[in-house]
């Protein structure tokens, strides 16, 4: 995947971040691969895991599986991101 693409996905998680879970522009900027999400980000909780899913997809226009949805993939920005790449380009 090129890079700018990659950039356009991590801009748009930030972006829905941002939307769905009502961070700041300087608590998003700050968001590196090993920033915590999860467990680490209090307004991320299990019912804000569902919101953030759905954004995620109308966004992308992906589809994330109920079974691809785990604790590793939700840990760090990192991984999500990560996640979202790879299925971006499978579709």
């Amino acid at each position: 995947m090129p890079v700018e693409e990659t950039g356009e996905i991590d801009l748009t998680l930030r972006q829905v971040l941002q939307d769905v879970l009502g961070l700041s522009d300087e608590r998003v900027a700050q968001l590196d691969m090993d920033s915590g999400l999860f467990g680490a980000l209090p307004e991320l909780d299990s019912m804000a895991v569902a919101g953030l899913l759905t954004e995620i997809e109308d966004q992308l226009d992906i589809l994330v599986e109920d079974d691809e949805v785990d604790g590793e993939m939700l840990e760090t920005f990192g991984g999500l991101l990560t996640y979202l790449v790879k299925k971006w380009a499978e579709d």
